[in-house]
């Protein structure tokens, strides 16, 4: 991956940052005006609500990048962080450009595992099976990683899932290979095997940190899944007590919860999906339903919100402020800049991955598509 830099020429951050919220806001809707159709707006539902309000299209990082590819919008403003920018690079058209208004807008998650390390673990199944690890192991990426990730799986025969396809992208992998080596998030791949049927001594954490990731040979050999160690700050923070403890108090309430949260916690929801699943499932619920939610708090503040005219009450999981921090980089200083050099002719922030790479991710990406 690599991001342009600012011209010299772009007008300073430093102006933007010391600006009062009210004249951010007109910036940003003055540029947006003289900008048109030429930029698309994307917002990830876990965005902060003063950011979110400009969004042209929202959802969550797939169906915002395959939404922009199919605009004719020029310039593609991700306000999400760097692993969705640089999807939407990669499924865009040659001539957009996506661009990240603050390029520490990073995912912790997707920080946990880089190329390096993969190809070592790679290398290391290579000699715990006895032959090259391609002709056992299915590497499956979860979208929120590395493009160079994705170009991993691109080369290696593996795939691309999402936290809604997640359990059919692992049937099709155990389709192609006996093995599969899941990174970033243990807790995805976790619950996805265990829905496909396995028990969890057949999956095994891999400590990237670790010789052989922690492992023997025979606890390699004996595994279906190899989760990497790897896991979402923000879903750590809830816990299967807090589930408990709110049923004893709303015994008719329904619980929900990202499948990204621990087994534990999973596992004592109704209800398990991904972000538009939970947007979904709780909108067409009933007038009156209550229900406790399991994942980022803008999305889940939002929701509740939205629901109040149906009588439904959502409440946040976790007794803790938890939200994605990273993701609250995308500040309307940053917004209001990005746009307004936009504006002047002046691209700041571009998402370009190198195309030998964009070549290999996409054909991840393919395979998941045409799987799913």
């Amino acid at each position: 991956m690599t991001a342009s830099a600012a011209p010299l020429s772009a007008l300073a951050f430093d102006l933007f940052s010391a600006l009062p919220p009210e004249a951010l806001h007109e910036r940003i809707r003055a540029a947006r005006a003289r900008l048109g159709s030429q930029v698309t707006l994307l917002c990830h539902h876990y965005q902060r609500a003063d950011i979110y309000q400009y969004a042209d299209l929202t959802g969550d990082s797939l169906k915002l990048s395959r939404l922009a590819a199919q605009s004719d919008a020029e310039y593609i403003v991700f306000c999400g962080v760097h692993f969705m920018a640089e999807v939407a690079d990669i499924l865009s058209a040659e001539r957009q450009i996506a661009i990240l208004p603050d390029l520490a807008a990073g995912c912790s998650m997707a920080d946990m595992a880089n190329l390096a390390k993969v190809t070592r673990a790679w290398r290391e199944l290579s000699e715990a099976l006895g032959e090259p690890a391609e002709k056992t192991v299915t590497p499956v990426t979860y979208i929120n990683s590395a493009a160079d990730l994705k170009a991993f799986c691109g080369q290696y025969g593996g795939i691309v899932c999402t936290s809604s396809n997640a359990g059919k992208i692992t049937a099709h992998a155990f389709a192609q290979r006996e093995k599969i080596l899941f990174f970033p998030d243990q807790h995805l791949g976790r619950w996805s095997g265990y829905r496909s049927g396995l028990a969890l001594e057949e999956m095994r954490v891999w400590d990237p940190d670790l010789e052989y990731g922690g492992l023997s040979v025979e606890e390699i050999r004996r595994a279906k899944i190899l989760l990497w160690k790897g896991h979402c700050s923000v879903h750590q923070m809830f816990r299967p007590e807090h589930i408990e403890r709110w049923r004893a108090q709303h015994p008719q309430g329904k619980v929900i919860a990202h499948p990204e949260c621990a087994f534990e916690v999973c596992l004592n929801a109704d209800e398990v999906g991904s972000t538009e699943f939970i947007v979904k499932a709780v909108k067409e619920s009933p007038p009156g339903t209550h229900w406790l939610v399991g994942t980022e708090l803008n999305l889940v503040e939002r929701l509740a919100r939205e629901v109040v005219p149906e009588g439904k009450k959502v409440e946040f999981m976790a007794p803790l402020v938890c939200m994605c921090s990273t993701m609250q980089r995308i500040d309307p200083p940053h917004l209001a800049w990005t746009l307004e050099n936009l504006a002047e002719g002046r691209i700041v922030n571009r998402i370009a991955v190198p195309e030998h790479e964009a070549a290999l991710a996409r054909l991840a990406l393919e395979r998941m598509f045409a799987v799913s």
